[in-house]
């Protein structure tokens, strides 16, 4: 439900950041600068090499055969491609914190559960306000997990609130009982699979009423696609099952549920050319985390989901956080590439940018805008310590990214570093079978400087601080009697 606009508490504070960020002084100012608008297209689990058209050209066997994926591929032909796009972390509510805030999982928190209050800090629908007033957002699909602040609370206008996995088919809501593997390997759901439809419906719904009313806008969509529970379209099931055997270790089904995603990123860029406004419209595309490994009834024998990325979801190996990444927009050439390391906290910075505004971001935001790659892919990126930042102390490990390096550090849970590898991941994004750390391992330990001593500057969690599960015992079976 959309907030009616009143000049009050709320709006004096947006009137103060924006004075705080050096901008035009009224409103009258703002509204003559003609702001884009933004579409910011955010998918769930959707690894690095699941699409039809590969990530980085150097690497076309990371195109899958099976999958059919044309309107990404209509954003890879007619825009930008970055080859080593990475989400903020392996695990989707922490990500979605840190595209929220423009922040590191190692600043806004690893897990599910955060001290880090979005609501409470700045926001892209808050910094996009402050640099032109004039501008509607809207969040529809998931919002993530336990996520303490609502939509409204970061300054959206319109949302479909509180929103999780749950609301987007987990076997719990698909009537089934009890865990993720639980029931038959797909469901089938003709109407609105995955929500895919009508979540796609309310984007472009909002679109067309921000035009009309000339509003410059902010949409994300977060689709509940490609997650755990696989739910798809009787037809588009039987079609892929026609195709025969997947190439990777996911389903006919799994992939009838991607194409029913990509349709709906078809009709969002199909309902920009409608309204007239792709020329002022830019369209980022990425995903919450890499792949999962697994998917309910796929096949391990078959060649890995990730291919040919090692790991998956949950880890900090490139394929659990190397993610599809892609730009389409005003000025952008198309099928160009970029080979720049970017992040989904750069998204805060880029999008202020773009919006108009000027100054110094908040000193919370860890991303950097990317703006500049836009117009030339070559640009240098003012990254301070060139480099990016993964954290995830449950799970034991960090990583840290400087140019074509990577460095994967494993912790002791007193806080001590165990182990560590380094990768170089430019060309080649392979990590299993090409580590390097033996031959450099100067370079290693300059990295873990680098790691540990941002680590220590956004006071981010360690391992003492990560509740340890507690293993349940399994209920022992009770003898069979003897007849």
């Amino acid at each position: 439900m959309e907030r009616k606009r009143l000049w009050g508490i709320g709006q004096i504070a947006v009137l103060a950041a924006y004075l705080a960020l050096g901008m035009p002084t009224t409103f009258a100012q703002a509204a003559e600068e003609k702001s884009p608008n933004i579409v910011l297209i955010l998918t769930d689990d959707q690894g690095w090499s699941q699409l039809s058209t590969t990530m980085d050209p150097r690497r076309p066997e990371a195109a899958s055969k099976y999958l059919e994926t044309p309107n990404m591929a209509k954003l890879i032909n007619n825009g930008m491609r970055f080859t080593s796009g990475y989400s903020p972390a392996p695990l989707c509510t922490p990500t979605r914190r840190c595209i929220l805030c423009g922040t590191s999982a190692a600043r806004s928190g690893s897990e599910f559960v955060s001290k880090w209050v979005p609501a409470d800090h700045l926001t892209i629908p808050n910094a996009l306000k402050a640099a032109n007033p004039n501008y509607r957002c809207a969040h529809f699909g998931k919002w993530g997990e336990r996520m303490i602040s609502t939509p409204e609370q970061c300054g959206y206008d319109v949302s479909d609130g509180e929103t999780g996995n749950v609301t987007g088919g987990m076997p719990n809501s698909l009537g089934v009982k009890g865990g993720h593997n639980d029931g038959p390997p797909h469901f089938i759901d003709n109407e609105d699979a995955k929500r895919t439809n009508s979540v796609t419906d309310r984007a472009i719904a909002f679109m067309k009423k921000e035009v009309a009313e000339k509003h410059p806008f902010y949409v994300q969509v977060s689709y509940y696609a490609v997650h755990l529970s696989v739910v798809a379209s009787e037809k588009n099931i039987k079609k892929y099952e026609d195709k025969g055997t997947p190439d990777r270790g996911y389903t006919a089904a799994w992939a009838a549920m991607m194409e029913e995603m990509d349709d709906g990123v078809g009709r969002i860029l199909t309902a920009i050319d409608k309204l007239g406004i792709e020329d002022n419209t830019y369209v980022f595309f990425t995903a919450d985390n890499g792949g999962r490994g697994t998917v309910p009834g796929g096949d391990k024998g078959r060649q890995a989901t990730n291919f040919p990325l090692t790991g998956s979801k949950h880890s900090l190996n490139e394929g659990g956080i190397r993610v599809p990444f892609l730009v389409v927009g005003p000025g952008i050439a198309p099928g160009s590439v970029c080979d720049t390391p970017v992040v989904g906290y750069d998204f805060l910075p880029t999008f202020r940018e773009l919006a108009g505004g000027k100054g110094k971001v908040s000193d919370e935001v860890d991303g950097v805008s990317i703006a500049p790659l836009l117009d030339n892919p070559k640009t240098k990126l003012d990254r301070p310590q060139g480099a990016l930042f993964f954290h995830r102390p449950g799970r034991l490990s960090s990583a840290v990214r400087q140019g074509d390096d990577k460095l994967m550090v494993t912790w002791n849970r007193n806080g001590k570093v165990t182990s560590r590898e380094l990768y170089r991941v430019g060309a080649d994004p392979r990590e299993e079978g090409h580590e390097v750390t033996a031959d450099n391992a100067k370079r290693a330990t300059e990295l873990e400087g680098i790691l540990k001593e941002y680590l220590t500057e956004v006071n981010a969690e360690t391992p003492q601080d990560m509740p340890q599960k507690k293993r349940r015992k399994r209920a022992q079976k009770k003898p069979v009697p003897q007849t």
